[in-house]
């Protein structure tokens, strides 16, 4: 299932690239820029400021959604039976439905209509959500682009078996790795998620010689210090075959995305870090012999 494709996008990559996210991903980072990706079923996103009250949506959903006087309508999530039957239901456009159910053809379709764009280095990015958490049909469309010998970047965490990965290897471009921390405790506290995991997979990664991009979000109240860029930096220079290191600064982008998910933006009161205060963890990476860049 997927979310979005972005066309045209100078970002995840060399080139002007093809974006598909993926829904769907293990971890439940509270900052997370696309809320809606991390279910891998279908979410609904309502935002009350277009809703017109027309009520086209009630009679899909006649359980899960109510009528709240005249000031617009309610969403009761957990009531929700057949989401994908509101797509396209709100012409206010107020409630709309993420996610949808793609084949292989159908994505390959969408990838060649921009072939005429990927001549020099551009190509396909697969994000997410996690891309390696999804099944087969991942696979098989990397062998179709491949065959196709389209430029391929993956856009992961890493946080999945190592089976979902070591399957892709020789038939991707580029691992654009995540690493969010190496302390354990804290990643699980502000991920829900596995911080060797993570790290154990990078190790394996790097030991197949795939060509891996080391991306650090930076977090304020989670890594954005002195110590813990040091250390993570440190880690990642024990991995032979990493050269590359991107530093993506935190940013608000995806706020308003949690208000119509209906769920709570645990960072919302978190300023975006400025370019201005990473110089510090720029020059210790170079000193790391570490080509290095701020954003992807």
């Amino acid at each position: 299932m997927v979310f979005n494709i972005q066309r045209f996008s100078t970002h995840d990559g060399k080139g002007i690239r093809t974006i598909i996210f993926y829904k769907g991903c293990p971890l439940r980072c509270q900052w997370c820029s696309n809320p809606e990706s991390q279910s891998f079923g279908y979410s609904v996103l309502f935002d009350d400021k277009y809703c017109k009250n027309f009520g086209d949506c009630i009679s899909t959903e006649e359980k899960a959604i109510s009528r709240k006087g005249n000031h617009g309508i309610q969403v009761d999530r957990q009531l929700l039976k057949h989401p994908e039957n509101l797509r396209n239901t709100c012409v206010s456009r107020a409630l709309t439905v993420s996610g949808e159910m793609k084949s292989v053809s159908e994505l390959l379709t969408e990838i060649e209509k921009d072939l005429l764009f990927y001549r020099e280095e551009g190509g396909v990015t697969l994000s997410g959500g996690e891309p390696l958490s999804q099944g087969e049909d991942l696979v098989l469309l990397l062998q179709e682009l491949k065959i196709r010998g389209i430029n391929v970047n993956i856009e992961t965490s890493l946080h999945v078996a190592w089976e979902n990965i070591e399957r892709c290897i020789g038939l991707v471009d580029t691992f654009l790795v995540d690493l969010k921390h190496t302390d354990k405790e804290k990643f699980k506290a502000f991920s829900n998620g596995d911080a060797e995991l993570v790290m154990d997979n990078l190790r394996k990664l790097n030991d197949s010689e795939a060509h891996i991009i080391v991306r650090i979000p930076i977090i304020p109240g989670f890594n954005h210090s002195e110590s813990e860029m040091k250390q993570m930096i440190e880690f990642v220079a024990t991995l032979n075959h990493v050269k590359e290191i991107h530093f993506l600064p935190y940013h608000t982008f995806g706020a308003e995305k949690y208000r119509m998910l209906g769920i709570e933006y645990r960072f919302g009161n978190e300023k975006q870090v400025q370019d201005a205060e990473l110089g510090s963890y720029l020059q210790y990476a170079q000193l790391k012999k570490f080509h290095t860049k701020i954003g992807g």
